[in-house]
């Protein structure tokens, strides 16, 4: 009994936070953002993919959104690539995880067969990639969440040029996807509006500065004129950012790895930065609309807030 009871005491410090306190996040609309997962399990992946797990349990998650670099290093080569086990399906293997995934290319898939990555829908229960930018409406209680899921390596010059290392980048019709991002903020309704990619607008990092500037210039440019959509959602950079840019409403997150981070610094705009490793629960009603920020043990580390 005595052996027992001491398992229990060290058993429950594995989760920050209570289920009831993550119950208390709870909206009409739940979901997961989740991005640079793909370790073959190691580092944070399986203790961020078990939390993910538990907290579901508690918490009403209807899907989780894959930002792109599902795997690590040089992609998939097609749909029976081993990686799919070791990146995802035997990582990811909560009951409560078998809900729809809905995912999007990162600069990592571009590296071999991104198409197999699409192609993967048709396998998979739960993976969900129709195109490799589309619409995703996420609803519930009356509550509606606009999710744009872009292809953001074409619409950057470093990957577009480089075709030895990324060669169906410059193949993509870039003007194609950015007429396609401004006719649907043109007539989307939703009580939110989210646009998702893999790579940021905004963010501190030591990569090329090139990727953000290309963003900035022909992504954000189109989100600005809108002005309907309220976050902008991206991972690449491994750590968690919330920055806030003067002359534009919407905010700009980055989040952060599900298995290995990377240092981070403030800069110019920024209202919270974090290295840590996790994902992001994201909760909707009519009034108010959070990003919550987790680290690997389910501890909200920091919220971004909107309110109508």
């Amino acid at each position: 009994m005595l052996m027992l009871l001491a398992g229990a005491v060290f058993a429950l410090p594995a989760f920050a936070q209570s289920p009831e306190e993550w119950e208390s996040l709870e909206k009409d609309v739940n979901f997961y953002l989740a991005n640079d997962l793909g370790r073959n399990g190691y580092y944070d992946q399986k203790t961020i993919a078990e939390t993910m797990g538990v907290m579901a349990e508690t918490l009403s998650v209807e899907c989780v959104l894959a930002a792109g670099d599902v795997h690590h290093f040089e992609g998939v080569r097609s749909v029976d690539d081993p990686l799919w086990m070791t990146n995802y399906e035997l990582v990811y293997k909560h009951p409560e995880l078998m809900i729809p995934w809905y995912a999007i290319l990162g600069n990592h898939e571009y590296r071999s067969n991104p198409q197999a990555v699409i192609d993967y829908s048709k396998v998979s229960a739960r993976w969900n990639m129709p195109s490799r930018y589309y619409v995703k409406m996420i609803e519930d209680n009356g509550v509606t969440v606009c999710v744009l899921m872009i292809d953001t390596a074409p619409l950057i010059d470093k990957y577009r040029q480089d075709a030895e290392d990324y060669p169906d980048a410059g193949k993509q019709d870039m003007g194609k996807e950015l007429a396609w991002i401004d006719s649907v903020l043109d007539t989307v309704k939703a009580d939110w509006i989210l646009v998702v990619g893999h790579h940021p607008i905004y963010a501190q990092t030591d990569k090329n500065e090139s990727e953000r500037t290309d963003m900035q210039q022909r992504v954000d440019k189109i989100l600005r004129e809108h002005g309907n959509v309220d976050m902008y959602l991206c991972g690449h950079i491994h750590n968690f950012q919330h920055i806030r840019v003067e002359g534009s409403d919407i905010d700009y997150v980055v989040n952060s790895s599900a298995s290995l981070s990377r240092d981070v610094e403030p800069i110019n705009g920024t209202q919270f930065c974090s290295s840590e490793t996790g994902f992001s629960v994201i909760a909707a009603d009519k009034d108010e609309l959070c990003l919550h920020m987790m680290d690997k043990n389910g501890k909200v580390l920091y919220t971004v807030k909107r309110s109508k």
